[in-house]
């Protein structure tokens, strides 16, 4: 106690101690002492005023010593954050190395997922993917990318390598396959369901070039590429990132994603592979951009299952429920809360049976046979004792909802006490195509459940960004997969993140760039585009043909036939005339008198020698039409002359 005594009275203010009246008396009087004593004159006995700053010191201590130790130690914890955090000491910067990294597509889109990986001697291809046409592309049922770069590199392509099944990243890999062939490398399921698609293009003999992996085992893959898939969590099953080190370094491709903490199958985001290779040194990182806008973190697929418990619980006849066919998680919680009711499962749509078929052969899924019935059984079968699962939540023409919203499916018609259950959200564009869908359903009187609570997105939002970012920690930063809006948002959470702006970079389709561990620079741009399919017999539809239909739609046509004189350059009968989206039926003949007389006029001016070359004749013509019809109707139709000469 007398130590704890002596120590307070140490730290004691030496104001608070009693003034030394000796010291005091023979100090000196300053001129604030006389002013005090002036003024207390003048106030003849007034209680003086507190000394604002003698209380304030009162309250003021001392500082602790300074531990010199503590301080170092600090020091010490503040530079092993800058070396944890500082991707650039972590490489090798003395490599001469450099890759090479090209998007084919997948960037100023969504879908159409294919990019080149180079290396001085050979190249990778991640991803072959599709995506969908808009709606000027009359008579187009998918897109493919321009195989033009592929073709120039072909001998130094070694692999293709998937991340995982959806349709935007293996869509187009039978069109690739008809042209030129490589290794495929990936997990079981895409070599599954690319297998599938070889079957229906006749390609089966190709099934050779598949090599399944094992995820957390590096391949060793050419001379130059060694690449780890690390399981990831998204809207399908057996999803993966990639590692992909070369000389120059490691390069992580997210592929599509979202870290999912309750995945249904239990299999979580493969994170501590992540942090690894985030310790050890990360040269670039490509991450997905689809979602970057959404602040909130992205609901598990778990969450769904108590909303579809709540609609399966309160439906009174049949429940129909639509969703992406390759969700195979969400059909899973479908059929089980199904089962749950008593219901008897029916399968409609080709691409839904395919992949619950994939997933229930190489058990990924469980259930018993017994629950499932075909289309033809469901009528014999009480309504509450149904669940039909089924594609068409887009609104796809050709899709078994549509079909059976409009009365044209072969074996089941939409009933009053139908409870029809979207589980997706509306790719952009298809909105017009879902709306005119969901008027036929409830014209019908059924009722449409499509809440929000019943679908999650497959994509990570701002906050699962940042984790991919501060987990792989890359010097480099490329977003990729998605709109212009979209990457550039994605830019800004890598900035946010640590990775300084000068490390960005925002890649369009063709830009070519290089990355060393020293720099990151655009070095050229190769040929890219679209290449139009149709999918009623899977044939390339050319250019000119899309363009010819556009304009068909837009301007319309002109078709003339006239008989001209070689004798005198004279038509010898009156020329016909058929017109479409161009003019009303009752103006053609109108119309028809207007063209004969430009024809007349044309052929009288026209230059010496032009009636012996039809072809020339035919062109000529055709610009003089066209000028017409601009100057009257501001429109340039497809204008096709036939002229015969006799």
């Amino acid at each position: 106690m007398a130590e704890e005594k002596q120590e307070v009275e140490q730290t004691k203010p030496q104001t608070d101690r009693k003034p030394n009246n000796r010291r005091n008396n023979n100090r000196r009087p300053n001129n604030n002492t006389q002013n005090k004593q002036a003024s207390d004159k003048t106030t003849q006995g007034a209680k003086p005023k507190p000394n604002k700053n003698r209380n304030k010191n009162r309250y003021k201590r001392q500082p602790a010593p300074t531990d010199e130790n503590l301080k170092l130690f600090v020091s010490k914890n503040q530079e092993g954050h800058k070396q944890r955090l500082n991707p650039h000491y972590k490489l090798d910067l003395n490599a001469k190395a450099k890759i090479r990294i090209t998007p084919l597509g997948g960037l100023g889109e969504i879908g159409g997922n294919i990019t080149v990986f180079e290396t001085e001697n050979e190249a990778i291809l991640v991803d072959v993917g599709m995506s969908f046409p808009d709606e000027e592309m009359h008579g187009v049922d998918i897109l493919i990318p321009d195989f033009s770069y592929l073709r120039e590199i072909k001998k130094k392509i070694v692999a293709i390598i998937i991340t995982h099944a959806h349709e935007d990243h293996i869509g187009a890999m039978p069109y690739l396959f008809k042209e030129m062939q490589f290794p495929v490398y990936a997990t079981p399921l895409p070599l599954a369901m690319i297998g599938n698609k070889f079957d229906e293009h006749h390609l089966k003999e190709f099934k050779k070039y598949f090599n399944p992996i094992e995820k957390r085992k590096v391949y060793k893959i050419g001379n130059d590429f060694e690449i780890e898939w690390m399981h990831m969590t998204h809207s399908i099953l057996d999803s993966s990132s990639l590692a992909i080190t070369t000389g120059a370094g490691t390069v992580i491709h997210t592929g599509d994603f979202k870290i999912d903490h309750t995945p249904v199958d239990g299999y979580t985001a493969d994170l501590h592979r992540l942090a690894y290779y985030g310790d050890k040194g990360v040269l670039c990182l490509l991450s997905d951009s689809t979602n970057s806008h959404n602040p909130n973190p992205t609901p598990s697929e778990l969450s769904v299952a108590p909303a579809l418990d709540r609609v399966f619980s309160k439906a009174e006849g049949r429940v129909i429920l639509s969703t992406f066919s390759s969700n195979i998680h969400r059909v899973y919680q479908a059929i089980q809360y199904g089962i749950k009711y008593g219901r008897k499962v029916c399968v409609i749509g080709r691409s839904m049976e395919r992949n619950i078929e994939i997933a229930l052969q190489y058990d990924y899924i469980r259930f018993p046979k017994n629950i499932f019935i075909d289309a033809d059984e469901v009528a014999s079968y009480n309504d509450k004792e149904v669940l039909i699962v089924t594609t068409g939540s887009q609104g796809e023409a050709n899709s078994a909802l549509f079909r059976m919203s409009i009365g044209e499916h072969r074996h089941v018609k939409i009933k009053p006490n139908d409870l029809i259950v979207l589980s997706s959200r509306a790719i952009p564009g298809n909105e017009g195509s879902i709306s005119q869908m969901l008027n036929h359903l409830q014209k019908c009187g059924a009722k449409v459940a499509n809440d929000k609570d019943i679908h999650v997105s497959g994509h990570a939002s701002m906050e699962e960004q940042k984790l991919m970012l501060r987990l792989v920690n890359p010097k480099f930063f490329l977003p990729v997969h998605g709109e212009y809006n979209h990457v550039m948002r994605h830019k800004e959470t890598g900035m946010a993140c640590g990775v300084p702006e000068r490390n960005i970079l925002l890649m369009t389709d063709g830009e070519q760039i290089e990355i060393a561990p020293k720099y990151m620079r655009k070095v050229k741009t190769v040929k890219t585009g679209k290449t139009y399919i149709d999918n009623q017999n899977n044939h390339e539809i050319e250019d000119d043909i899309v363009l010819d239909r556009q304009k068909l739609a837009s301007d319309g046509i002109v078709m003339i036939v006239a008989e001209v004189s070689e004798q005198n350059g004279q038509m010898l009968s009156k020329p016909k005339v058929t017109t479409f989206g161009i003019i009303a039926d009752k103006r053609d003949k109108a119309f028809a008198k207007e063209v004969e007389d430009i024809i007349e006029n044309f052929l009288l001016n026209m230059k010496s020698g032009l009636i012996g070359n039809p072809k020339t004749l035919e062109g000529d013509l055709r610009q003089v039409v066209r000028k017409h019809i601009y100057r009257k109707m501001k429109k340039y139709p497809l204008i096709v002359p036939h002229i015969f000469i006799h």
